[in-house]
């Protein structure tokens, strides 16, 4: 699903931004969902509790800390030695993040998995009926 196609998806979450360190300081220390871009395609959904540390924990965690980190790892360690921390902040710094505050960030979540199938998500809820 390309960018256009998934924007009504996205909408009231900020406009995009290149997922570094200085971008998410700016991120609010509120209840949310996060997605994260490569290219045109959404490859990541999350919700937190604190969109600010988690956001920051992805780019700075280790890979029993965030499935986004622990993804990026693993596809990064296919095509030479084992990825450092450093090379998954460098890889994810090419990409780009939107997030909006949620009351709901769990259902929210639920919802954009299921309608984008991002690459990185382990799990795709059931839809509910």
């Amino acid at each position: 699903m390309t960018e256009i196609a998934h924007e009504d998806l996205l909408t009231g979450f900020t406009v995009s931004r290149p997922y570094t360190m200085d971008v998410v300081a700016d991120a609010p220390r509120a209840a949310g969902v996060h997605v994260v871009v490569a290219g045109d395609t959404v490859i990541y959904v999350g919700q937190t509790g604190n969109l600010r540390d988690r956001l920051r924990q992805h780019l700075t965690g280790n890979r029993a800390s965030s499935v986004l980190h622990d993804q990026v790892g693993q596809l990064l360690d296919r095509s030479g030695p084992v990825a450092s921390a450093s090379d998954i902040a460098s890889w994810l710094g090419r990409c780009i993040v939107r997030w909006r505050e949620s009351d709901n960030p769990q259902a929210d979540k639920e919802a954009l998995v299921l309608a984008l199938t991002p690459r990185f998500n382990r799990q795709v809820p059931k839809p509910r009926f």
